[in-house]
């Protein structure tokens, strides 16, 4: 079978038309459906069936695209070695990351990567949550830095992999002067009665902010959600509530916030990478994944000796 037609057909299983396959591989639609008559021949067996007005791939066709993934893994792994061999790493990495962790973690990577001759990152803004998926974002950057679970069982079935990152605490943020500014540590009894200001229904820290309520047995006051922190901060600041929010990235606007560890329950965020098996194979986007681990062991070392 030819690589590039197995190819094909794993894109039309991971974007589902033809015409979005075509402009990937920069050949008409038409050419499309001719190389994968053509693997179906070289199959022996029905690939793709009609549906709609377009097409899906037959329960074979999705067994050969599985295989294809792999195949596809190991020949980019293969390329990846030789080109280690033959020279240093070298490349164009594409990746998104959302803005708390890129104000994390972007200074120190785009630093160490600017050593590196010849590699170059570019970076975008898109945050994977409810209205982009790590699973889509995947298709379009070679890396994906997600707010998630690292073991979210879509990402295992768009067989994605994760590199994970750092796990960071989320801490109960309070305006300065507020009654439990005091504490060293919150229950979630102690704050369910509170104000809150929290971010959009079904965000990983509103999943948490349901944790608490289902801990505390009750449900909590949320008034406005957000996706931005800074405006989360912001609102917090000027006392209009509180917040949960990262312990690494939050600002304490001149110390007009408070952060009180959540203590009685698990309060975190799992941070990793998420791509698809064949981008990790690439040299030049292992190298870049690297540099991301060392700053995340960076930032546990700079918030540990603070």
């Amino acid at each position: 079978m030819d690589v590039r037609r197995l190819a094909l057909l794993r894109e039309l299983d991971d974007q589902g038309v033809v015409g979005i396959v075509a402009d990937e591989f920069g050949i008409t639609p038409s050419a499309v459906s001719q190389q994968l008559k053509i693997l179906e021949h070289e199959a022996g067996v029905p690939l793709v069936e009609p549906a709609g007005r377009g097409v899906s791939l037959t329960a074979a066709g999705r067994e050969l695209s599985r295989l294809a993934r792999n195949l596809s893994a190991e020949i980019a792994r293969l390329e990846g070695d030789w080109r280690e061999y033959v020279e240093q790493p070298y490349g164009h990495v594409t990746m998104t990351i959302f803005p708390s962790a890129a104000e994390m973690f972007l200074p120190g990577v785009l630093a160490s990567i600017a050593q590196e001759d010849r590699l170059s990152l570019e970076c975008s803004d898109l945050d994977p949550s409810n209205q982009y998926s790590p699973s889509d974002l995947a298709l379009k950057f070679d890396l994906v830095i997600a707010d998630t679970p690292q073991q979210d069982e879509k990402w295992q079935r768009s067989g994605l992999v994760s590199v994970p990152l750092m796990t960071e605490p989320l801490d109960v943020v309070l305006p300065l002067g507020h009654r439990l500014a005091g504490r060293k540590s919150v229950k979630p009894s102690d704050v369910i009665d509170e104000t809150w200001v929290g971010s959009p229904r079904g965000f990983p820290i509103d999943r948490v902010m349901q944790r608490l309520e289902s801990q505390a047995g009750a449900n909590a006051s949320v008034v406005q959600r957000f996706n931005d922190n800074a405006v989360v901060e912001t609102l917090v600041a000027a006392g209009h509530g509180i917040a949960l929010l990262p312990r690494f990235t939050t600002y304490t606007h001149d110390a007009k916030l408070v952060l009180i560890p959540l203590v009685g329950m698990e309060s975190s965020r799992e941070i990793a990478i998420v791509m698809r098996p064949d981008r990790l194979a690439r040299l030049s986007v292992r190298k870049v994944v690297e540099a991301f681990k060392a700053e995340a062991k960076n930032v546990r070392q700079r918030t540990a000796s603070a």
